[in-house]
């Protein structure tokens, strides 16, 4: 089991931030299993901030629910950016959202291989009127709790960051 109980304060920052911004967040989380989402609903309030959550597990349901292209997939494989970027603008097309993360992984402890190893995750951020975002994450054999914990630590930083982005848009009009 993982223990979300130490993400609590960058949870509530998420959702205080977009909150006061009227913003609403999405996920469509792959290897996290919906940790993203359940981080985020664990602080009070968070309904007027969190929108709805996607567990795209399966290559289909990334298809189905998110609209990533399955001829993608087959040529890049789920676990890439191209996917990454393809949930979380998927999420935000699918949704009322103003942000989305998304995350796709090898939580471990298999189905790595020399291209793809073990605690490789991709991660992007869309948010409406901005370019989309990706990262890439290698977070090593950590063990498959560490790896989901971790990526959903940097997804609730990367989210506050894309916030902010949104947030230096308005001001600036660029």
């Amino acid at each position: 089991m993982t223990d979300l109980a130490s993400l609590e304060a960058a949870a509530a920052q998420v959702i205080r931030k977009a909150s006061d911004a009227g913003l609403l967040l999405a996920t469509a989380e792959s290897c996290t299993g919906g940790l993203i989402a359940g981080a985020l609903t664990e602080i009070a309030g968070s309904s007027a901030a969190v929108d709805r959550g996607f567990v795209t597990y399966s290559n289909e349901a990334k298809t189905d629910m998110l609209g990533v292209p399955a001829e993608l997939i087959t040529r890049v494989g789920a676990v890439s950016r191209d996917v990454a970027v393809a949930m979380a603008e998927g999420a935000l097309a699918a949704s009322r959202a103003d942000v989305a993360v998304a995350v796709t992984g090898i939580a471990g402890p298999g189905g790595g291989s020399a291209d793809k190893p073990v605690g490789l995750v991709h991660m992007a951020l869309a948010a409406r009127g901005l370019p989309t975002h990706h990262e890439e994450l290698r977070l090593g054999e950590a063990g498959r709790s560490q790896i989901r914990l971790a990526t959903v630590e940097r997804a609730l930083a990367a989210l506050a960051e894309t916030i902010d982005r949104v947030l230096s848009k308005r001001a600036t009009g660029r």
